[in-house]
């Protein structure tokens, strides 16, 4: 039995370039924007699955109704992802020791790659500060941060920042190769939306 890995999913901000409307219950194929994200972080099988929430949380709950994940709300994430990414990896269980941060607009990230960055990080000789997706020699999302190296790091994040300023410093991240162009695609606007339609 493989170690299991964690996801934080990211459903908390308020995504102000994309208008009025909360942006992660905009529909894409039939659905709310989050729920395919959600829905590929428990069709991948790895862990326990948090779904960190925040602006319009109650809707967002609503949106993810009937999947197997635990829901945390984050009362401070109008001060940025970070709070969130926090929020997140603390409701997770101890010894759950990496962690897959997926963030709700990023519709086009299915199970099969989250199963490849945590295969990534458990056959790796040495474990890396992280494992993140690579394509046309850009990082891009979800990244999977190795808990027990990044710990200490995580709690001086702030704003709304992930861990890019911690894994900038690092040599012992490990780049997965991907030909999945879904790393490289989150939905900011609606006509970023209307581009995958």
């Amino acid at each position: 039995m493989p170690e299991p890995v964690g996801t934080v999913l990211l459903a908390a901000g308020r995504g102000t370039r994309f208008g009025a409307n909360p942006k992660l219950l905009s529909p894409l194929d039939g659905k709310p924007l989050v729920r395919h994200a959600a829905e590929a972080a428990v069709a991948a099988g790895l862990g326990p699955v948090v779904a960190v929430l925040g602006h319009a949380g109650e809707q967002i709950r609503a949106a993810l109704a009937g999947l197997p994940l635990t829901v945390v709300e984050n009362p401070d994430y109008a001060e940025g992802l970070s709070t969130s990414l926090r929020a997140g990896l603390d409701a997770l269980p101890g010894e759950i020791t990496a962690a897959l941060v997926l963030l709700g607009d990023m519709p086009r990230v299915g199970p099969g790659l989250l199963v490849r960055l945590a295969e990534g990080f458990r056959s790796a000789s040495v474990a890396p500060s992280a494992v993140v997706p690579v394509r046309d020699g850009r990082r891009g999302n979800p990244v999977l941060l190795n808990r027990r190296l990044l710990g200490p790091g995580i709690a001086t994040l702030d704003g709304d920042r992930g861990a890019g300023p911690l894994l900038a410093r690092r040599d012992d991240v490990f780049e997965l190769p991907v030909d999945e162009a879904g790393v490289l695609i989150d939905v900011d606007t609606p006509a970023a939306l209307a581009g995958l339609t």
